[in-house]
Order: structure tokens, then C-alpha cells, then sequence
């Protein structure tokens, strides 16, 4: 071969070389890449859980607690204001407001999106040699994603499927890679186990790392403890929320219509307004009283907290626990009688804040916990650092990688958007309605920030009071300090922040909001 066809040959190989090397890491070695186990319940309250310092007495959650000891705990976390939003912000990266095509059709919760305009990252893990799977709950679309995003699902489709998506806890019906069949058993167990399974290495190829979004339905309404949980926390005492009944002159107008709890005459508290009946029967139509679903509520976390210690028990003993990433969340929080909700929807931590734990054995601080917010995009974000894979689009988060690897840094505080647009996704946002289309379950749209300790809100009603917060001195979120006339210049700083932050995720909206009460 001639000087001139080897300086030929060389320059061919560099060139495949360097087209290859992007390419490089997910054929190579790719074992030791991380896998990445995302546990995400519903509806979940951090005083149910009790490695939050508000946790209710007597809750009872050993396994994800020891989960917080081993990694990374978040005081506030930021994914949803209701179950649909925030499962579609994790499959984007995108805020609500910039989800395009997603809507809702037919009857609740049914709902579609155009996967081409509005594509699920998960595919994207799928093109770079992860294997994908998600079993439990789905509530985005009646298109599950099965052969695009995910390699393995065994799914419980509530938008298909309307007349069975009461079943939070037992008859689901359910797709197993679109196959579909109805199965018994309580669903938090079922879905513990068959995590348990793929974790240990059924149904999928063990050659590859894997990304697993395990959904559960717990604690969601129907709020039902596992039979042998029933009753197990009922003599435990139980703390009356401050402002579970109003007035709140000092909150927006709309709480009026979402007080949902009642002082009777003997002095207990109720669910409902005042002469408000529950129940399907003469033996039921008694109304409830707020220490019996405290609870149940915690009863039923009971079997959530043993789920969570199976499949981490599953990564243990197959050899995988130091070579995933675990993170525990919830689609939001949930009022457990806070500011008179029984509800989520609201801005407010107990409304709106999920639990966020996030362990890594022998690659993260242990025993910490972080004050930094945490947004739905900065997760999604983080698991793209984590594997190692570029961004195929823009999304609206920040990766954490620097916070979970040094959470005890000083850092600048940053501006963390999070919002209610009820049931509108993307342009159907560009509009704020001005009549009753603006509330879902008597609830505005309105967009809330976190900037350092302050937490600002505004609803985006006419006339309507802005809010701010000092969640650091006043965590339970009862003195608006907007209203103090020596805080306009705060006031005013944050709103600015909160348009500059809306305009950066591609609000159409930001430039039209209703005037505020305040505003001069």
C-alpha cells in the first residue's frame, strides 16, 4: 500500500471515528450506565410521609424514610397542579402552557395528543439504548406510547377507558404491551410486584440500562387501605390545619367555593359544608369526620411505603442499587384541610408541593436535605445529565446534577415557575378566559413563582389580589404580604420576575394578564 492510500485510510477511520463517537457510549460498556427507577405516587401530601417534619403522629412510612436517609430530600417540589398536567410535563420537559395539541375529548378523563407535535422523551431513551418501561396509572392521552416510548407497559389507560377509571385500588381494567385484560388484587400490591419483576430482570433485555416511571394510583380518591391496614393508625391523634375554616379575607375571592370542611355543633370538624350528607346508604349518610380520613389517608400510604421497600429490596438484591438512580415523588400534593381545601388545584405548599427524594448509593450526599425548588422539567432534565443523553429539544427545566452532587453549596437564587391552567395545554392557553371557562373545579388559572424564601401568586382574574409568602418564616402560607403597603417594592420585583420567567417557557400569555387589585 502506498504512503499516499494508508494517509487515504487514516483520514476515512478518523472521520468514522469522530461520526462515531457520539454514538460511542451507548454501545459500549453500557451496562455501567445508570438505570434510573422513577417512583411517582398520586395525590400525596407530605405530612403522610414521615421523614417530612410535618408529618402527621403516628404516620408510618419506614422504607421511604430510609430512602430520605440514604439521598437527598426536597422541601419543595413543584410537578403539577392535578393529575394530567403533571404526568405531562414529565413526558416533555415543557410547562402546561407550552404542551402543544394536548386536550381533552369525550368524557373525563378522556383526552389525546398528536405525538409528532407533542413527542414523549422516554422515545428518546429507547433511540439511545436505554429500555423503557412504565407500569400503573396513565391519565395523558389515550395513546399510551407502547412501541415508541416504551418497550414494556403494563398500563392502567384511565382516558380509554372512562367507566373504569374510578378503580383506583382494585378490578382495573388493564393493557399488558397493549394486550388488554381486567385484573383483581389491590393495585399498589400488583403494581409493587410486577415493578419487583422487571427490576429483577423479567421482560426486558438485561443487556441494557433501563428506565422504570412505576405509577401508582395511592393515594388518590377513593382513598382505600389495604385490608390489612385498615383501622391500624385510627387512635392516633390528629392536628386541626389553622385556617380549615374561613373566613380568609387576606386569600383570593375563590376559596369561598372550595371551603370544604365544616365545624359542626358538638366542635368536630366534617367533611362539606354545613348540612352536606355523604354516603350511598341510610348506614352511610353520615358525614365524615376530618380525623377519620387523616386516617385513612395515612392507612392508606401504608401499603405504598411497602411497595417502595420491595423494589428497592428487588435493586439490592439483584446488584443494581449503586448503579441506579431513585427518586420518589408524587404528581402533587393534596390539602389535607389546609386554607379549607380538600383538594389539590391550589398554589399553595399543601395543595401543590410534592415529596422529592432522590437517591444514588455511593454517588450522592446521604442524610440531606435541600431547600432549593424543584420543578417537573428539572427532573426530566436531570434523568437526560444522568444517562448521559443530549437534549432533543428545548425544555423548560435546569439540570440538577450540581445540586444532588454538593446540596449544601451556596447558590444564587433562581426564579422556579409553576402554574394552574386547569384543563388547557399549549395554545389553548394563549387566551385567558374572562367568564367561567377560567375555573377548573371552581379553581382560576393562575401562575405562582419561588424566588429565594417568597412565593408569589397571581390569579388571573380581574381585580383580583396578587399574593406573596415567606414560606421560610411562615410555612403554612397565612400572611399575605402582599398586601402590606411597605412591600411594593418587593411586589413589584416579583411580578416583574414571574413575567420575564413566563416569557423565557414560551408563555404566549405573559404579556396579557388581567390586572391585578394592586396594580396601580
Amino acid at each position: 500500500m502506498t504512503k499516499s492510500s494508508l494517509a487515504l485510510t487514516a483520514a476515512v477511520c478518523l472521520q468514522l471515528l469522530i461520526l462515531f463517537l457520539p454514538f460511542a457510549k451507548d454501545l459500549v460498556g453500557a451496562e455501567k450506565r445508570p438505570n434510573i427507577l422513577f417512583i411517582y405516587a398520586d395525590d400525596q401530601n407530605t405530612r403522610t410521609l414521615g421523614c417530612y417534619e410535618n408529618a402527621w403522629s403516628g404516620v408510618r412510612t419506614p422504607n421511604i424514610d430510609a430512602l430520605a436517609r440514604r439521598g437527598i430530600r426536597f422541601k419543595h417540589c413543584y410537578l403539577g397542579s392535578w393529575c394530567m398536567p403533571s404526568r405531562a410535563t414529565l413526558l416533555t420537559g415543557h410547562y402546561p402552557h407550552a404542551i402543544q395539541s394536548m386536550t381533552m375529548e369525550g368524557t373525563y378523563p378522556g383526552s389525546k395528543y398528536d405525538p409528532q407535535k407533542c413527542p414523549f422523551w422516554p422515545g428518546e431513551f429507547r433511540k439511545h439504548g436505554y429500555h423503557t418501561a412504565q407500569i400503573g396509572k396513565w391519565h395523558t392521552g389515550t395513546d399510551t406510547g407502547f412501541g415508541r416510548d416504551w418497550d414494556y407497559q403494563i398500563v392502567w389507560n384511565r382516558p380509554k377507558h372512562p367507566d373504569n377509571a374510578g378503580n383506583y385500588y382494585k378490578d382495573q381494567i388493564l393493557e399488558f404491551n397493549s394486550v388488554q385484560r381486567q385484573v383483581e388484587g389491590y393495585s399498589t400490591d400488583n403494581y409493587s410486584q410486577w415493578a419487583c419483576d422487571y427490576i429483577r430482570g423479567e421482560n426486558r433485555d438485561t443487556s441494557k440500562p433501563w428506565y422504570l416511571w412505576l405509577c401508582y394510583g395511592a393515594v388518590h380518591g377513593p382513598t382505600t387501605p389495604a385490608p390489612r391496614h385498615v383501622g391500624k393508625l385510627a387512635q392516633e391523634p390528629v392536628e386541626i390545619p389553622t385556617d380549615i375554616i374561613g373566613p380568609r379575607p387576606t386569600k383570593p375571592a375563590y376559596l369561598n367555593a372550595t371551603q370544604a370542611w365544616d365545624k359542626g355543633a358538638d366542635g368536630v370538624i366534617y367533611a362539606g359544608k354545613s348540612g352536606e350528607r355523604f354516603g350511598d346508604d341510610e348506614n352511610q349518610a353520615k358525614r365524615r369526620k376530618y380525623t377519620d380520613w387523616v386516617h385513612q389517608v395515612n392507612e392508606c400510604a401504608m401499603a405504598l411505603d411497602e411497595g417502595v421497600g420491595q423494589v428497592l429490596a428487588a435493586l439490592r438484591d439483584s446488584g443494581q442499587l449503586e448503579n441506579t438512580l431513585v427518586v420518589y415523588s408524587a404528581d402533587q400534593g393534596f390539602a389535607m384541610g389546609e386554607h379549607g381545601f380538600r383538594a389539590k388545584l391550589g398554589p399553595y405548599e399543601a395543595n401543590y408541593c410534592s415529596p422529592l427524594i432522590v437517591s444514588w448509593a455511593k454517588h450522592i450526599p446521604e442524610g440531606k436535605v435541600s431547600r432549593i425548588p424543584v420543578s417537573g422539567p428539572d427532573l426530566v432534565q436531570t434523568f437526560f445529565a444522568t444517562a448521559g443523553i443530549s437534549l432533543p429539544w428545548k425544555m423548560h427545566g435546569r439540570d440538577l446534577t450540581e445540586v444532588l452532587t454538593n446540596p449544601d453549596a451556596a447558590r444564587e437564587d433562581r426564579v422556579l415557575l409553576y402554574e394552574h391552567m386547569g384543563q388547557q395545554y399549549g395554545s389553548e392557553t394563549d387566551t385567558i378566559p374572562t367568564d367561567d371557562r377560567i375555573y377548573h373545579s371552581n379553581v382560576p388559572r393562575w401562575i405562582a413563582i419561588r424566588f429565594g424564601k417568597y412565593k408569589y401568586v397571581r390569579t388571573l382574574i380581574a381585580g383580583e389580589m396578587e399574593e406573596i409568602y415567606d414560606v421560610d418564616s411562615d410555612p403554612k402560607e397565612l400572611t399575605n404580604l402582599a398586601l402590606d403597603p411597605h412591600n411594593q417594592a418587593l411586589l413589584a420585583d416579583l411580578r416583574q420576575r414571574a413575567v420575564d420567567e413566563l416569557r423565557r417557557t414560551d408563555a404566549k400569555f405573559a404579556d396579557k394578564m388581567p390586572a391585578t387589585k394592586l396594580m396601580q
